[in-house]
């Protein structure tokens, strides 16, 4: 595994050794986020945290060392999950696919993770998570928000050629399928990248544009969104197992209350656009067959990236996910 941050992994060891059994004693929990604290996609989790340390006193607590770049690099934070250095983290599928490649399916589900629980799907994902990750997905945040293509030169038509895009492999296939260069970097080194003109556009959801202070070098957004998000709660698999029942009913209770926040994130998505737009980003509106040919695009490039590269498991999980 890669070196993380030294002036925290004293500490994250330390945490690391909790209750060797399930007892009656509490058991404290390290966490960490991929995305800075207090912003959109750290805020659900941090709110998890605060019901978790509420309701689990003398049972289960966890101790909270934030998120992004400041603790480690988020995309070494699924070996730190996996390795049992950190405990608990809050992270997108996009930061781990190296260890869970079939995480990638969850951007082209028709279901949300609620309805994913009921018909197999988050089942059969949660077993990949433990063998081939040592984790326990507990639960999914944001997957009612879609994703959006956001620009600093227009285009007339689905066509990227000549344009650089920063991506990660969620929305990967999908861009280059429309000619774009792709380049991976931090969320953290977007803005410089924008500002500098090192990238003409990024994929990103409805949601956090103006947290990362992005919308200051945006200048477009393209409609229709595309996909769904999914950020995931994951668990050490040697510390879910060591938590007795009461221990689990905590975080699990916790957890539940995150997944069923559909309606509330629709809603934030169409106060973020507006803001949006209220902010001078202009909107690119692919509509009627451009519109339809463009999520056609969008799918059939994911999907077909997904099954390639997964061909043991990619396609059951296309069926578990397609209606």
């Amino acid at each position: 595994m890669k070196k993380l941050v030294s002036v925290t992994a004293a500490g994250f060891l330390a945490a690391a050794a909790f209750a060797n059994s399930a007892s009656a004693e509490e058991v404290t929990l390290s966490a960490v986020s991929a995305f800075a604290e207090g912003t959109n996609f750290s805020s659900k989790f941090e709110s998890f945290i605060e019901r978790v340390n509420a309701t689990g006193k003398g049972v289960v607590q966890i101790d909270y060392k934030g998120g992004g770049g400041k603790v480690m690099n988020p995309f070494q934070l699924g070996d730190a999950i996996r390795s049992g250095v950190v405990q608990i983290g809050n992270l997108p599928g996009a930061f781990y696919t190296k260890l869970v490649p079939e995480i990638d399916a969850a951007k082209l589900s028709a279901y949300t993770i609620t309805e994913e629980r009921a018909n197999g799907a988050w089942e059969f994902m949660n077993q990949l998570h433990k063998d081939k990750m040592n984790a326990y997905h507990l639960a999914r945040q944001k997957d009612c928000v879609p994703f959006h293509l956001y620009l600093t030169k227009p285009i007339d038509n689905a066509d990227l050629t000549g344009l650089k895009i920063r991506v990660t492999p969620i929305y990967r296939a999908f861009f280059a399928s429309m000619g774009a260069t792709n380049i991976q970097t931090k969320p953290g080194d977007v803005y410089t990248a924008l500002e500098r003109g090192t990238v003409d556009g990024y994929g990103w959801p409805s949601q956090g544009v103006f947290d990362l202070g992005w919308a200051e070098v945006t200048k477009y957004r393209v409609d229709p969104p595309f996909y769904r998000a999914s950020v995931e709660f994951l668990v050490n698999l040697d510390a879910w197992n060591k938590l007795g029942d009461a221990q689990k009913k905590v975080l699990q209770d916790a957890a539940t209350e995150v997944e069923q926040t559909c309606a509330d994130d629709m809603a934030q998505s169409a106060e973020e656009l507006a803001r949006q737009e209220a902010a001078g980003i202009e909107v690119i509106s692919f509509a009627g067959a451009d519109g339809e040919a463009y999520l056609s695009k969008a799918y059939e490039s994911g999907w077909d990236e997904f099954v390639k590269n997964n061909p043991e498991n990619g396609p059951k999980i296309r069926e578990l996910l397609s209606k």
